[in-house]
């Protein structure tokens, strides 16, 4: 698969995650909380399954050539 996750997309996907995974650990203490484990992961990989059918990338011209 094509990575289609920028810098930016990265940073944000790690942040809503652990802010989600610390709301399981530390909040409320639902299993709604393990959905951060989600964006983790796709930033991690660096590849986004719901942007693939639209054809999105937030990978700056750049970073893609080079």
């Amino acid at each position: 698969m094509t990575k289609n996750i920028g810098t930016t997309d990265k940073i944000l996907r790690i942040i809503i995650g652990l802010i989600l995974l610390s709301l399981y650990f530390f909040g409320p203490q639902t299993p709604w909380g393990l959905l951060g484990i989600i964006p983790i992961l796709t930033a991690i990989v660096g590849v986004c399954p719901a942007y693939i059918p639209f054809k999105i990338s937030t990978i700056k011209k750049e970073q893609k050539n080079g």
